[in-house]
């Protein structure tokens, strides 16, 4: 298994990616469509691949993606008496169905967390869902507070 940052090499497996989690999910977008949804993933892909705002971890096995995890690097506004350090916003973590139960995820995770360590940042935020709770707290996650949101109408 080869954990590694993703690359424009990788962004076909990723957008059959992003729709696969979608769908085990959420199956009603089975009817969406999928070009329509590979354009704009390819798009969002290679403008996040070519930045320094989004780093994308994968997991590799005979050259097939089986597990991601996207980091978004948000800066914060600087505070007088407090030195300014980014926080990471960690989401679309995912690993094929057939490769889940084998560590994988933990093992990607960890490297993310090394990576978080080594750049001195803030801390991470994940926004889990309930099936995942568990997986974050064994991996050194705490859970917080709820944020607010605002939702415009």
């Amino acid at each position: 298994m080869d954990i590694r940052l993703a690359s424009t090499k990788d962004v076909e497996q990723l957008i059959k990616m992003r729709w696969d989690f979608t769908v085990e999910y959420d199956e009603s977008k089975k009817e969406e469509s999928y070009e329509d949804f590979r354009n704009e993933c390819h798009t969002f892909l290679e403008e996040t691949l070519n930045s320094n705002q989004w780093t994308i971890w994968v997991a590799e096995e005979n050259e097939k993606i089986v597990s991601h995890i996207y980091v978004e690097l948000i800066q914060k506004v600087p505070r007088p008496g407090k030195p300014t350090r980014p926080f990471a916003y960690m989401t679309n973590v995912y690993t094929v169905p057939e490769y889940r139960n084998q560590g994988i995820g933990s093992i990607i995770l960890r490297s993310v967390n090394t990576w978080v360590k080594e750049n001195n940042f803030e801390f991470v935020i994940v926004w889990p869902s309930e099936d995942s709770i568990n997986f974050y707290k064994k991996n050194g996650y705490a859970h917080c507070n709820e944020p607010m949101e605002y939702v415009p109408q």
